[in-house]
């Protein structure tokens, strides 16, 4: 949810990286928006150990998919920079 509301990425993009549906995001930040997150998924049974370690190691790799994605395109701009003749 911070990731729409924060860091301005749309709900189809987030829903890609976290392998979440975009149907869930849009809920829980239309929840947020009404202030009634605390709300959300009251009623469901609590997560086995095994479903808190997958969902810890989504998360893990979400960002890492992330923070690798950021990191081509840096390579890409600073070697595009190093070429002969492309800097002003």
């Amino acid at each position: 949810m911070k990731l729409v509301t924060e860091e301005g990425l749309k709900i189809p993009e987030v829903g890609r990286r976290l392998s979440i549906a975009p149907s869930t995001i849009r809920y829980w930040v239309k929840a947020d928006r009404e202030g009634k997150l605390k709300e959300v998924g009251k009623q469901q049974r609590p997560l086995t150990e095994i479903e808190m370690e997958l969902a810890r190691v989504k998360r893990e790799l979400a960002e890492a998919r992330m923070e690798r994605d950021i990191l081509k395109k840096a390579a890409a701009y600073f070697a595009k920079e190093s070429l002969p003749g492309t800097r002003s």
